[in-house]
Parts: C-alpha cells; sequence; structure tokens
C-alpha cells in the first residue's frame, strides 16, 4: 500500500469520528446543545474537505481521474462507515449529560 493512500485512509477515519468526540463545531466554536444536525453539517463538510485532500494527492502521483455519481455514493457509504465507532460512543456509551 502506498503512503499516500494509508495516510488518506488514517485521516479519513479520523475525520469521520471527529463530529462525534467534541461538543464544539469544528473544533472551534463551544455549543450549549450539539445536536445531531450538527453532527450531520459537520460530516457533511469534513467528507468535501477529505474529497479535495484525496484530489490533491491523486493530482500529486498521477493525472486525476474524472468520476461519476458511484463513486461519490461509495466513498459516502464508506465514509459513514468509518463514522459508526464515534457514533456508538457519542449515542450509545456516553452517559446523559456527560
Amino acid at each position: 500500500m502506498q503512503a499516500s493512500v494509508a495516510t488518506l485512509l488514517i485521516v479519513a477515519v479520523l475525520a469521520a469520528n471527529l463530529p462525534f468526540l467534541s461538543e464544539r463545531f469544528a473544533g472551534v466554536a463551544k455549543l450549549k446543545n450539539k445536536h445531531f444536525g450538527w453532527h450531520l453539517l459537520e460530516l457533511a463538510v469534513l467528507y468535501a474537505l477529505l474529497g479535495l485532500f484525496a484530489r490533491l494527492l491523486e493530482g500529486r502521483s498521477a493525472p486525476v481521474h474524472p468520476q461519476n455519481w458511484q463513486f461519490y455514493v461509495t466513498t459516502l457509504a464508506l465514509f459513514l462507515v468509518f463514522a459508526f465507532p464515534g457514533f456508538v460512543y457519542r449515542y450509545f456509551w456516553r452517559k446523559r449529560g456527560v
């Protein structure tokens, strides 16, 4: 496995779990009550940023291949699978009010 692929996978797992591990929006703004809608917004923004990062990595090693909608649906599903541990921690393991 190339180093860029390993880096991308590690960054993807960390980015997918980041919204569920903090009460801050984007790690900056403290929210009083961060509800599920904020988590979805953060996941969408991080997915887009991760896509830009992947495109940058691909562009450094080879010409960028154009993608169709199937590629984006598949990578979004994989990103949501990566987010599952953070979701479980946030909504099933943590006690309420903590």
